[in-house]
């Protein structure tokens, strides 16, 4: 693009920002409530609403409670919502078998959502961290987080998950080959039209540690997670694994974490043209309501400023605990 313009004083940029009207008008990103994806999360019990400490505002929900949160997504317009289940920990065990039990927590949460609330999409997580007695993505054996056992393991959960009825599966576990393994999986079991939304450019974060409080996988982490998340450094890489992911299959893909990644939303939305999403992860959130709280910014036009940026990136979608909040606003 080449801008022309005259010289000052004949053009004045500030004629078009003089009323809301005029603004509006020549607004170039807007953000809609079609936009949103809802992560929420799970635990068992009945009529459970249980405060995520370092997530102000967000709760654990109950599977009797959770039907009535996709009801109050669906009527807010959001049209997708994602589920993270708490796992007992009795539950989780170094085989992470849990995970394609078809009655864990989020297969019941699936059935029961799709159920009553059929016109909601619901996304899953597939990785293996809820479950996990070491608390990683994947399959440990003597410190080493295995890949190809692991990819068998998660091509297992995704058949459970869309057996279950899930619309999207979100592949989180960034192992090598595993979008391949599990779209040749979902066609032979008739799932054909279960979309995969991968995490394709995950980085290695700091701003994952509310989350992890969330689903309880922070006690049970041992090291770190670098040997198989993306290094905060590289851009090019992300380059080559989202082109990796859509060549194996992944009809959408994701940049996690997000508002420190932007330059990455504009590479992948520039290079591929691919449905694109961000992950306004729990420590983005956290730090807005935590500053909010404090009286330190306003929380409600941060929230909006902060949502606006992933749009004006390229995306054209965001996962955001947010969401709620922000399709109210924008329903008025």
């Amino acid at each position: 693009m080449q801008p022309i313009q005259a010289p000052y004083p004949t053009t004045r940029f500030r004629r078009l920002r003089r009323t809301a009207a005029l603004r509006a008008l020549v607004q170039e990103t807007t953000l809609t409530t079609g936009d949103l994806i809802w992560p929420v999360f799970l635990c068992d019990g009945a009529n459970q609403r249980q405060p995520v400490a370092s997530m102000p505002g967000v709760e654990r929900l109950s599977l009797d409670l959770i039907v009535g949160a996709a009801a109050d997504a669906r009527d807010l317009g959001i049209p997708a919502i994602c589920l993270f289940p708490y796992t007992d920990p009795g539950l989780k065990t170094a085989d992470c078998r849990e995970a394609w039990n078809p009655e864990n927590l989020t297969n019941r949460a699936i059935r029961a959502i799709k159920a009553q609330v059929p016109d909601i999409a619901v996304m899953t997580d597939v990785a293996l961290d809820p479950y996990n007695a070491h608390g990683h993505d994947g399959l440990v054996v003597d410190g080493v987080i295995l890949n190809d056992e692991t990819v068998e393991a998660l091509v297992k959960m995704a058949l459970a998950q869309a057996a279950s009825g899930a619309d999207i599966l979100g592949p989180s576990d960034m192992m090598d080959g595993r979008i391949g393994a599990m779209r040749a999986a979902l066609e032979s079991a008739g799932h054909k039209d279960v979309a995969i939304l991968s995490y394709a450019a995950k980085y290695a974060s700091a701003f994952y540690g509310p989350f992890r409080d969330a689903v309880g996988a922070t006690g049970a982490l041992k090291g770190d997670k670098k040997t198989y998340q993306m290094n905060p450094g590289n851009s090019d890489e992300a380059i080559r694994l989202v082109a990796r992911d859509l060549a194996e299959g992944a009809d959408m893909v994701m940049v996690k974490p997000g508002m420190p990644y932007l330059d990455i939303c504009a590479r992948v939305k520039d290079a591929f043209g691919a449905p694109t999403f961000a992950y306004q992860v729990s420590g983005e959130y956290a730090m807005i309501q935590a500053a909010a709280q404090n009286g330190w910014i306003d929380g409600e036009k941060a929230m909006v400023e902060s949502l606006l940026a992933f749009k004006r990136a390229g995306c054209d979608g965001i996962l955001t605990y947010f969401a709620p909040a922000v399709a109210k606003l924008l329903r008025g």
